[in-house]
C-alpha cells in the first residue's frame, strides 16, 4: 500500500482568525489579506494551494484580487484541515447558481466571501453561506429598488449617516448570505424575502423562496460588516 506523503502545511499568518460557532457544529474563519503584500509569503502560499487555485489567482489583472482569492485558498485550507483534509486534495464544483461543493465530500458545506482587504469562510455539517462587506456609504436608492418596504424604513430610520451606512450593510450582508445558503444566487428578488431587525436585535426572516429553516449569526471586523446563513432546525 502507498504510503500518503503529508502536505507541508501553511505558514502562519498573523492575521487569520478562527471562532467556532458550537450550536451549529461549525466554525468561521477570517483574514486580512494585506499580508500576503509581502513577496515571499505569497509565493510560498501560492505554491501551497491548488493548481485550479492557482489558475484562478493568475487570471486576475491586479495584485489585491491577486491576494484575495489566493486568501480564499489559504482559508480554504485552513478549514479542511479540521476534517483531515487539505484544499490541494479537494475538487470544488459549482451548482447551476454557482453554489460550491466538494466532490466525494458531501457531509461538508462551506462558503467564501470577500471585499476590500478581507476574506470571509465557512464550515459546517448543514447548507450554509457567509457575506463580507466593506462599511461605505449606504446606496439609499438601491435600498429603495430592491430592498423590502420594512428593510428601508429601518435604514433611513437611523439617526445618523454612520448609523444608516452601517444599517444598510447589515441588511445586506444578511440577504446575501441567506441567498448563498439557498443556493439560489440572485435568480430570486431581493425583495422576495424580508430580514426583520427585531427590538432585541434578535434577526427574523420572512421568505417564501423554499421551506425550511434559516438562521443568522452577524461579525463585526472593524469597518467590515459580516453574516453567516445556517440552514436546518436551531440545535
Amino acid at each position: 500500500m502507498k504510503r500518503k506523503i503529508p502536505l507541508p502545511m501553511m505558514p502562519s499568518l498573523a492575521t487569520l482568525h478562527k471562532l467556532n460557532v458550537e450550536e451549529y457544529a461549525a466554525s468561521v474563519y477570517w483574514m486580512d489579506a494585506r499580508e500576503l503584500e509581502k513577496d515571499a509569503l505569497f509565493s510560498k502560499c501560492y505554491e501551497l494551494v491548488s493548481y485550479a487555485r492557482r489558475q484562478k489567482i493568475d487570471s486576475y489583472l491586479f495584485g489585491r484580487d491577486k491576494r484575495l482569492s489566493l486568501g480564499a485558498g489559504i482559508l480554504m485550507d485552513q478549514g479542511l484541515c479540521a476534517y483531515g483534509l487539505r484544499e490541494k486534495e479537494v475538487s470544488v464544483s459549482y451548482g447551476k447558481n454557482g453554489k460550491p461543493r466538494l466532490l466525494g465530500h458531501p457531509h461538508i458545506h462551506f462558503n467564501l466571501s470577500h471585499s476590500g482587504d478581507r476574506v470571509l469562510a465557512v464550515f459546517a455539517g448543514r447548507d450554509v453561506g457567509c457575506d463580507i462587506e466593506k462599511i461605505q456609504n449606504a446606496d439609499l436608492p438601491l435600498a429603495a429598488e430592491f430592498f423590502t418596504e420594512g428593510e428601508y424604513a429601518y435604514i433611513v430610520g437611523k439617526k445618523t449617516k454612520k448609523e444608516r451606512d452601517e444599517a444598510f450593510y447589515r441588511i445586506w450582508t444578511l440577504k446575501e448570505s441567506f441567498l448563498k445558503a439557498t443556493g439560489s444566487g440572485l435568480t430570486i428578488p431581493l425583495n422576495s424575502f424580508e430580514i426583520r431587525i427585531l427590538e432585541d436585535e434578535k434577526i427574523d426572516l420572512c421568505q417564501k423562496v423554499n421551506h425550511k429553516t434559516y438562521y443568522f449569526k452577524e461579525y463585526g471586523f472593524e469597518e467590515y460588516r459580516g453574516a453567516v446563513c445556517f440552514q436546518g432546525s436551531r440545535p
